[in-house]
């Protein structure tokens, strides 16, 4: 392949009437180079998870036939994407799509653009991506993703900052990833481990941390305990997961989730949310993938470590520069939640809170839809930051 303009797709388009089926489709277009025609001819036809699976690995496989490796790649990667533990075709297909990448890619790593590392933690290694800032270097990025995320989707993400002036280093985490899908390492939300991991191997200091989605939540708490980590941007409202996951649940079943939880009353639990996946693929998909994820043997269990994973419990640590971008037609976070977050960042050294609506084309999850904007956004907010500090000084 020839190295391409750093280019990003502006819109969300109206392609599945479930909410998250919808969003993921928009991703496979917006995040993985998918082709929007070929979505829209399989988008009707996905009903649950395993259509998703049959119509996202038929058209990978036309898409090989007709010699589009990129968008095979999309196709490939985001097969799996509902695809439970236990199912051999979801490392398949992961390990697929991931080795078609780095073959399709090459050119980007044999001329030294992207360098590879391999962070050694607890068992398996983490691994990391490092671009090195074009032209006058203005900071340091490190970037993650969040609950489901793949580090390849933040690659060209992380080369547009590197064409702004930032050395860039994106990581996959725990529970993340390849180091999730074949290493077998699980979540945790004691994020400051990898990243004070990364840093000490990789020799750096003085960053800013971006974490996108649930890393909304990741990076903040990282900061907590990690002070080489100046600025923290949360690419997403993620005060608690628990909150989160509980954000769009109605008010009555909300109450009484709450309630059971308090009592640790498990079995009437696991049986509510069993009857919920059963209605709603979103839900379905949430716990099952939850349960791989985070290494819980039931949806109560996956709920208590759910808790586990917030920054209000460890807000007033935080004391650097933060920037909390939220989006107010996000499909799995009530946007609303962004005051518990503001409320326990209480010693933060500034706190802004940028919220992106549907006139800016980016008032869905992670903004999906105008990714420049908001990438535009995070630099700007570093540069200002940075300017003022010196002021300050």
């Amino acid at each position: 392949m020839k190295k391409d303009k750093i280019t990003f797709q502006k819109g969300l388009y109206n392609l599945n009437e479930e909410d998250n089926f919808n969003f993921q489709l928009n991703r496979v277009v917006m995040w993985n180079d998918g082709d929007l025609e070929d979505i829209k001819k399989i988008a009707n036809k996905i009903k649950d998870s395993t259509t998703w699976k049959e119509e996202l690995i038929e058209i990978g496989n036309q898409a090989v036939n007709q010699g589009r490796i990129k968008e095979a790649i999309a196709y490939y990667r985001m097969s799996e994407f509902f695809m439970y533990d236990g199912d051999p075709d979801k490392v398949k297909y992961y390990k697929l799509a991931t080795d078609m990448f780095y073959d399709y890619y090459k050119e980007y790593f044999e001329d030294g653009t992207v360098i590879q590392y391999e962070v050694p933690y607890e068992g398996v290694k983490l691994p990391v991506l490092y671009t090195k800032a074009v032209g006058e270097k203005k900071d340091t990025i490190l970037l993650h993703g969040g609950n489901d995320s793949y580090m390849e989707e933040l690659f060209f993400p992380m080369l547009y900052f590197a064409e702004k002036g930032f050395d860039v280093y994106l990581f996959e985490g725990p529970g993340q990833g390849g180091v999730m899908r074949t290493q077998g390492k699980h979540f945790t939300y004691k994020w400051e481990k990898p990243v004070t991991t990364v840093l000490d191997y990789l020799g750096i200091g003085d960053i800013t941390i971006i974490g996108a989605s649930l890393g909304g939540m990741l990076a903040p708490r990282a900061a907590a305990y990690e002070k080489r980590i100046k600025r923290v941007i949360a690419w997403s409202i993620f005060p608690n997961f628990f909150l989160v996951a509980l954000g769009t649940v109605p008010y009555l079943l909300k109450k009484l989730v709450k309630m059971l939880m308090n009592f640790g009353v498990a079995p009437i639990l696991n049986l509510i949310f069993n009857m919920e996946a059963k209605k709603d693929p979103t839900v379905d998909w949430a716990i099952k993938h939850g349960m791989y994820a985070y290494n819980a043997k039931s949806p109560y269990e996956y709920l208590v470590k759910l808790n586990q994973f917030q920054i209000m419990d460890v807000g007033h640590l935080i004391d650097q520069d933060v920037l909390v971008l939220g989006a107010n037609q996000d499909h799995f976070i009530n946007y609303k939640l962004f005051k518990e977050e503001l409320d326990s960042l209480s010693n933060v050294r500034s706190l802004t809170f940028r919220l992106f609506t549907e006139k800016e084309s980016a008032s869905n999850h992670c903004n999906m839809g105008n990714t420049k904007l908001t990438l535009d956004t995070m630099i700007n907010w570093i540069k200002m930051t940075k300017e003022s500090a010196k002021e300050f000084v």
